[in-house]
């Protein structure tokens, strides 16, 4: 275990090691105040915004080719998967808030500390291949959203991709609040606009509440079995672990009162798994609009422009031959692209602050950890001069190497909550900890079989 200055501090009730660290996303950290005695919805909107960021992982760009698949192939039938996945996320995301609030380190820092030098260099690697695997899908999402909707070259819609950074600097000097906000409005923005061409597609409502009970055709039929894998290992992604643990900190609790942290638990629950509903829905309305449209055709469902096109078909949805439906679906592209790019370089920042405790200016570091993801997608792109096709392999490579980099942060989040050393009074319930390992272990070996059916 590494050494460090340490000291002993009553913290929930026990004694705990203290470590003298930074504060993790040190500049918003503990930057927004909570009422102590104010009504239940204003405390509840008080507590309300960790969760949108964490959301928008939920229904990036890579889940949407994987969701509309399933339903152009499947029907509803996989719905059953996406809310098997959402009731997995929703269990590890409030134990990454409950981390976070209880211990004041985020998921990254204290892996850190209780690994050696090599392995927690090692999980560093790990961790950052991962967020630049996560962004890279965010970027191609974007740069396609830019050339479906202005006719952009693809090269040069991800290099204004790369500009987030910016934007997101000149946010966090208004505020977490504002970029809170902002996520919020562009969540809403997907959801009312697969909401509304559902609503258009008249979908039927008895079938869709029967693909939510799982069927034993999932595992029977190689390759619904294989779609399922997808679904699941694109669902709960690691940057969203580090993440969680760090933004839940972002509110004034003072952790030296059991009853505010309680209380500050309570709330960050619910506002997390209020998100991660939103989340659900809207991979669900994705899923649905799959089957809409490609479900006993010929068309190909593999790329964004012929999901664009295809919307445009007046035989498609509803007998309404109007652009709008397809412009609408770019716009829902590239809010989900710019605002998963966001919370992927806050990840960026929590991971090389929290493993390395790499000191530069913010600017500089969130400028590093977003080229480390735009570097590839470039080359790429150059490479094969802008085909958006052989840009989308690359997405669906990166999709599988999250599920090779996801045991590595699930684990050890599993490993922190349930020990009552770090979380005290608030470590993990017996209940939750048999959840959360049968959770993970269905993860990891789903995972696993879905790079190898890959490879």
């Amino acid at each position: 275990m590494r050494t460090l200055k340490q000291e002993k501090t009553l913290t929930n009730g026990i004694k705990l090691k203290k470590i003298t660290t930074a504060k993790s996303l040190s500049e918003v950290n503990g930057t927004i105040r909570v009422p102590r005695n104010a009504s239940f919805f204003k405390t509840l909107l008080a507590y309300t915004g960790p969760g949108i960021l964490i959301a928008v992982g939920y229904m990036d760009p890579g889940n949407w080719i994987t969701s509309i698949s399933s339903g152009s192939q499947y029907k509803y039938r996989l719905l059953s998967v996406i809310l098997i996945s959402s009731l997995i996320a929703m269990l590890l995301q409030e134990m990454c808030a409950r981390l976070g609030i209880v211990t004041g380190k985020d998921l990254a820092q204290l892996t850190r500390e209780h690994t050696s030098k090599w392995s927690g260099f090692f999980l560093w690697i790990i961790a950052e291949l991962a967020i630049m695997a996560t962004d890279i899908a965010e970027v191609i999402g974007s740069g396609i959203a830019l050339k479906l909707l202005f006719k952009i070259p693809l090269i040069a819609g991800i290099l204004i991709t790369t500009a987030d950074v910016l934007l997101l600097l000149f946010l966090l000097k208004l505020g977490f609040r504002k970029i809170e906000a902002i996520i919020a409005v562009l969540v809403i923005t997907i959801l009312g606009v697969f909401s509304y061409e559902v609503l258009l597609a008249g979908p039927n409502v008895a079938e869709i509440f029967k693909g939510y009970v799982p069927s034993e055709q999932i595992v029977l039929n190689n390759s619904m079995l294989y779609l399922t894998l997808g679904i699941v290992g694109a669902t709960v992604m690691p940057h969203d672990l580090y993440l969680g643990s760090s933004i839940s900190q972002t509110r004034a609790v003072d952790r030296h009162d059991p009853q505010m942290v309680a209380k500050a638990l309570r709330f960050s629950k619910l506002d997390s798994n209020i998100q991660l509903v939103v989340a659900f829905i809207v991979n669900s309305l994705l899923l649905i609009l799959g089957a809409a449209l490609f479900y006993g055709t010929t068309s190909k469902t593999g790329q964004f422009a012929d999901l664009f096109y295809s919307l445009d078909n007046s035989k498609i949805i509803g007998g309404i031959a109007s652009p709008l439906l397809s412009i609408l679906f770019a716009i829902a592209l590239l809010a989900s692209g710019q605002s998963s790019t966001i919370t992927g370089t806050l990840a960026g920042q929590v991971v090389m602050e929290g493993f390395i405790h790499l000191k530069v200016s913010p600017w500089l570091q969130r400028l590093v950890t977003r080229l480390f993801s735009v570097i590839p997608v470039l080359i790429f792109a150059i490479y094969y001069q802008g085909n958006e096709v052989e840009l989308e392999k690359l997405l669906t490579f990166s999709q599988v190497f999250l599920s090779i980099a996801l045991p590595f942060a699930a684990i050890p989040l599993v490993i922190f909550t349930s020990s009552t050393k770090i979380m005290g009074r608030f470590a993990n319930r017996n209940l939750t900890n048999i959840l959360a390992w049968l959770a993970t272990l269905v993860l990891v070996v789903l995972n696993v079989y879905l790079i190898f059916s890959t490879l």
